[in-house]
């Protein structure tokens, strides 16, 4: 019998959320405590299964005291703190950052970016054509996924989950200083001649759709993808004993790509190459 020890228990912080008296565990962060109390914090670069980067600075907050606002997805809640989610101040950094990135990358396929822009009332527009800091096509050098770094916000998940974090491949990192700081392979060259093992769990964490499936882009370009009719069934994993969870998601009777649930205690969403990508036996009938 496997022993499994118990966590000790956590005690309860009280402070002050939107004029609210809040309860939370300790060590929680000011964005679990929004999420338990049901308030809708736009969120970029922050990972569930990743530590905080702070790198988009669209979390933000207000802490009664503090001279700048905090990233709530890091910043850790503590007891008699008073906190403002939506204050004139946040919102019109949100506002702020939400342009700079909608003007210099495409934000088309990233999950709420544009509902956030409108309710943000953002207008990437201003800062015309030549704010786009990339203007390049898409790298397609294998069968499995696509890098489009027209997309990439670079929030650096991706060199995390690649590194060591999740993976310690360490196919993926930053290239450049300043402006032309950029996510990259060794010498720029193409994945196949990196230490890539084709695990996918970058595009896992990939919050823009600058890293996606090849069957994913593949669909779109097509003008085919639609994930209103798509269907998602989570299974077991049967390569190996290991019990991985896989979510296919199936769009007309066809796996179009597999994720993992992040609960899942085993893996928390991460997947190898034979999990993530060896569908492709199901569909030959």
């Amino acid at each position: 019998m496997t022993v499994i020890p118990l966590r000790l228990p956590r005690r309860l912080l009280e402070f002050t959320l939107d004029g609210q008296e809040t309860r939370v565990p300790e060590g929680s962060t000011i964005l679990d405590a929004c999420r338990a109390a049901g308030k809708d914090i736009p969120t970029l670069c922050e990972g569930d299964t990743l530590t905080p980067k702070n790198a988009c600075r669209v979390c933000v907050v207000e802490v009664e005291g503090a001279r700048v606002l905090a990233p709530a997805c890091s910043r850790k809640a503590e007891a008699g703190m008073t906190v403002l989610t939506d204050s004139p101040r946040a919102r019109h950094s949100r506002k702020i950052v939400l342009e700079l990135l909608a003007s210099s990358t495409d934000l088309s396929t990233t999950p709420r970016a544009a509902e956030w822009i409108k309710e943000y009332k953002a207008k990437p527009d201003r800062f015309g054509p030549d704010a786009a800091r990339l203007d390049e096509e898409p790298k397609i050098d294998n069968d499995l996924y696509v890098r489009d770094y027209d997309k990439c916000i670079q929030c650096y998940k991706c060199v995390d989950a690649c590194g060591e974090q999740w993976q310690n491949s360490f196919a993926i990192s930053v290239a450049g200083r300043g402006f032309d700081a950029r996510i990259s392979t060794e010498h720029d060259g193409p994945l196949t001649d990196s230490a890539c093992v084709y695990c996918g769990n970058c595009i896992e964490v990939c919050p823009t759709g600058a890293l996606s499936f090849k069957s994913e882009f593949d669909m779109r370009e097509a003008g085919t993808w639609n994930e209103e009719i798509q269907t998602e069934t989570t299974t077991i994993c049967a390569y190996c004993g290991v019990g991985c969870n896989l979510t296919l998601h199936v769009q007309e009777n066809e796996i179009v790509k597999v994720t993992s649930p992040h609960d899942n205690p085993v893996t928390h969403g991460n997947l190898c190459i034979k999990g993530r990508f060896g569908f492709q036996h199901v569909q030959e009938r």
